[in-house]
């Protein structure tokens, strides 16, 4: 997974960590730490700018 480059992946200033800002349901976030998914559902792509060098 690509989790440091997803708009979801926040920085905590006060625990001084990284964390996935998602909210996932149990049978979610049993799944996701299973293993049972090949890519993350909820990646989003935290560059502002894909959608620009896309369209160029």
């Amino acid at each position: 997974m690509q989790c440091e480059y997803c708009a979801h992946y926040v920085f905590d200033e006060v625990e001084q960590y990284y964390y996935c800002d998602i909210d996932l349901d149990e049978d979610e976030l049993y799944r996701f730490l299973q293993g049972h998914e090949d890519a993350c559902p909820y990646y989003q792509s935290g560059d502002e700018y894909e959608i620009v060098r896309h369209q160029i």
